[in-house]
């Protein structure tokens, strides 16, 4: 019987590739998703888990689920031996969090609670948790090693990410968790049948050059070209989606060692600017992006990105793609869906 792993959040971006890795690695995945973020498609499944079943020629068990529903949470865990946990759900928006902190300390930090209590009572003791770069605040040296030091966060949405790792770190002392601190995730997978797809006005860099270039949008700002990097624009570690999903794989392997609880940086090690960006994506297209230089936006830092050696020493897991084979991934899938996942013009 192939371990059946829940996860939550598995119908938004990150969720959707690991869950392909999860089915070609052999486990047999369960999403719960609350479509805050995932496109609905037919017979109310996320349109991004509908896609892989048709590419993977499989099917995968579907459930609309807030974390924030603990009956709803007890009855899927009733049903339901799982051998591990992977938690991706939850809000991502550093500017949201900064308007709506409330929000995502309720969000955030109420869902993980209920599902941690859950997860107690059903004796489910192995957990990998999405965590977030953020987690270091404003970087004190480069490359960010895992003993950087943490909680100096610049905006709620880090703060609920940096609070979770030390609910894991306090609750979990006879369980296995493993917390990994992604970078920044971009492209698709190379089928080009999922992808990143913001609802709304995308708040990263990527999706919105992407836009751009596809002509959904008219023009990229450029927040703050007077940072203390090489083009003055901010620096950012971009790590290939795929990539980042198979370090979710590797994880889980990890969490057969009974290995405590363990951090890992998910990333290249590299950093680009958001200039860089631009060009490597206007190479990949074959298209101009036109971009305008904007005010700097509150709790963006000027540079972050990852010593990841750890994850390579424990996990046997290196990041393969290059930063060209990232846009010409995320080229593909915004080219064959100019909307995303919907058909209608967004």
């Amino acid at each position: 019987m192939a371990e059946k792993v829940l996860v939550t959040g598995g119908g938004g971006y990150i969720g959707s590739h690991c869950v392909v890795e999860l089915i070609e690695a052999g486990y047999q995945p369960v999403v719960v998703d609350n479509f805050s973020n995932a496109v609905r498609g037919e017979g109310n499944v996320p349109e991004s888990i509908r896609r892989i079943e048709k590419l993977l020629k499989t099917s995968i068990e579907f459930h609309e689920l807030d974390l924030l529903d603990r009956p709803g949470l007890e009855k899927l865990f009733k049903k339901h031996s799982f051998s591990a946990v992977i938690h991706f759900a939850g809000l991502k928006a550093v500017g949201e969090s900064v308007e709506k902190p409330l929000l995502y300390y309720k969000v955030n930090l109420t869902a993980f609670m209920n599902l941690l209590e859950v997860m107690q009572a059903h004796r489910v003791r192995n957990l990998v948790f999405s965590s977030s770069a953020t987690v270091y605040g404003d970087p004190q040296r480069l490359p960010i090693d895992e003993q950087h030091p943490v909680g100096g966060c610049t905006n709620p949405y880090g703060k609920t990410k940096y609070f979770i790792e030390e609910m894991v770190k306090d609750h979990c002392k006879d369980w296995n968790a493993v917390l990994l601190r992604y970078f920044n995730p971009i492209g698709a997978h190379c089928s080009g049948q999922i992808g990143e797809d913001p609802q709304g006005i995308p708040n990263n860099l990527l999706p919105y050059v992407a836009q751009v270039a596809v002509g959904r949008r008219e023009c990229l700002s450029v927040y703050g070209n007077d940072y203390d990097t090489i083009d003055g624009t901010g620096v950012r570690d971009y790590i290939h989606v795929v990539d980042l999903a198979k370090g979710h794989i590797a994880a889980l392997k990890k969490l057969k060692e009974d290995c405590g609880c363990k951090v890992y940086n998910l990333g290249t090690g590299k950093g680009y600017s958001v200039l860089e960006m631009v060009k490597a994506m206007e190479k990949a297209s074959g298209k101009e992006i036109p971009y305008k230089i904007a005010p700097r936006r509150g709790g963006d830092v000027a540079s972050c990105y990852a010593d990841p050696r750890l994850a390579e020493k424990e996990l046997g897991w290196k990041a393969q793609f290059d930063l060209e084979r990232m846009c010409e991934d995320l080229w593909r899938w915004q080219s064959m869906n100019p909307t995303g996942f919907s058909n209608g013009a967004s």
